[in-house]
């Protein structure tokens, strides 16, 4: 077979390390972009931030500047747990030390909160139970669960104890009842229904409703939780008001009393546009607090350029990189600032009107106005919030698909959603609303919406079935 050879020509796009860079910087939250810049602050000399006061922060329109040197670039373009072996030292409880600062904050005094095993073990070591009792409920408190539950049968606790201890069940069944009795009811239960009654045998006896209470979360737990009244009421011989009294009870216990333990660290959101009103319209600017303020260097730039080629190659690299990272920095707040005034101006009933004024709003109407592409609409919207008087959104919040209407147009999935939960937060708690009952509801306000759908919205708003809502 004889050799040919061919001339092709073929175009491939190609990305550039600064287009890579910019697209990598877009996709990135406010908290990503704060960590990559830190990073870059310590690896690249030729990058600091400028220590001058802000500027006002700029709305759509306006050119944002970011300072690089002495010049300034203005670009809008795209681019199951087992108990350990019994120890018999005593157990204690160290609270940590308090600091020698006078301006040491709440925020320190809540980090050295102790957690449930901490505070249990404190209560434990200051009782007048003997050494030995102490050890044994310690043990019990090793093997509870985070939500404070004994959930290891106490006979399979006794078989893992070596036997030179001699620990009987029965030693095990009188620490667990000295711990189910220290100072957080509910602590040490075995069950839900056990937690529940420890709850209610901590109160004082002449609490209205105690007694029927204990009752119901003995015997009866799942038909209160079905909500069958009838059966409730039948069974234990009590009218309405009495259930309805202890009833109320119960709903104020807490089902998992180790949780008041977890220490969780505050989510803090800094929201990338703030949107206010200008007279008859919303306008969108950026948030200076998420805007960081970088520059070159100008001293090692300037140092750079009296060295000679061979020796300059690597700074030349960092100054470029520099450059480049300020830029594309840049582009990110404008690409995020244009896409957000277009949402803007598409969703300004919801600003005027809350969730039911929502309108359907794809990517594709977005990218179109501003000439970008869907895949640029999507990275800017994902993980960038939104502060405005109605609170912070995320930018995907505003958008959704639609649904027909009678008049020919589309009502918004979210409008929709909050036509459901009005409905539900106005409906008789005797006869709640059904699913088919609030899509009669609907489609006599013009929306066509299918009992599956209304299940479906009702489900993502967290409110229970109809059977689950019903009350006395």
């Amino acid at each position: 077979m004889k050799a040919v050879l061919q001339l092709r020509q073929s175009q491939q796009l190609t990305l550039t390390p600064q287009l890579q860079q910019a697209i990598k910087l877009l996709q990135l939250s406010t908290l990503e972009i704060n960590q990559e810049t830190a990073r870059l602050l310590d690896e690249n000399p030729f990058l600091e931030r400028e220590e001058d006061d802000f500027t006002q922060p700029y709305a759509h329109g306006d050119a944002p500047a970011v300072s690089a040197g002495t010049s300034e670039t203005k670009t809008t373009a795209e681019n199951e747990s087992q108990p350990a072996e019994l120890d018999w030292n005593e157990p204690t409880f160290t609270a940590s030390g308090t600091s020698d600062d006078e301006d040491d904050g709440y925020s320190e005094v809540a980090a050295d909160r102790p957690n449930m095993r901490e505070h249990l073990l404190w209560e434990v070591n200051m009782s007048q139970l003997d050494t030995r009792d102490k050890k044994l409920i310690g043990l019990l408190i090793d093997a509870l669960d985070d939500n404070g539950y004994l959930s290891q049968p106490l006979d399979e606790i006794a078989e893992l104890l070596p036997a030179e201890l001699d620990v009987t069940l029965d030693d095990l069944e009188t620490a667990l009842v000295q711990l189910q009795h220290l100072d957080e009811p509910g602590i040490g239960a075995r069950n839900l229904s056990e937690c529940l009654a420890l709850q209610l045998q901590a109160m004082p006896e002449d609490v209205p409703g105690r007694d029927l209470a204990l009752s119901i979360v003995g015997s009866h737990l799942d038909l209160l939780a079905n909500r069958d009244f009838n059966k409730l009421k039948k069974a234990l011989h009590c009218d309405d008001a009495a259930l309805r009294c202890a009833q109320d009870l119960i709903v104020h216990l807490q089902p998992k009393p180790g949780s008041t333990f977890e220490q969780r660290a505050a989510d803090y959101v800094v929201p990338d546009v703030l949107v206010e009103r200008q007279g008859n319209s919303w306008r969108a600017r950026l948030n200076p607090e998420a805007m960081p303020r970088l520059r070159v260097n100008q001293i090692y730039a300037n140092i750079m350029q009296r060295r000679d080629e061979q020796s300059s190659q690597q700074m030349a690299g960092q100054l470029q990189e520099a450059r480049w990272f300020i830029k594309n920095l840049q582009q990110r707040f404008d690409t995020i600032l244009r896409v957000s005034q277009a949402i803007v101006e598409r969703q300004r009933q919801f600003f005027e009107h809350g969730d039911i004024g929502m309108r359907p709003l794809v990517l594709r109407e977005i990218a179109e106005q501003l000439e970008l592409h869907e895949s640029t609409i999507s990275r800017v919207t994902t993980q960038k919030f939104m502060l405005t008087p109605r609170g912070i959104y995320e930018l995907k919040y505003f958008f959704g698909s639609g649904i027909a209407t009678e008049a020919g147009g589309a009502c918004s999935s979210t409008a929709i959603r909050s036509i459901i939960k009005q409905l539900i937060a106005e409906e008789d708690s005797k006869t709640p609303l059904t699913d088919s009952r609030i899509s009669e509801i609907l489609a006599q306000q013009g929306i066509l919406v299918a009992r599956r759908t209304v299940a479906k919205y009702r489900e993502l708003l967290n409110i229970l079935p109809v059977n689950l809502r019903k009350s006395l």
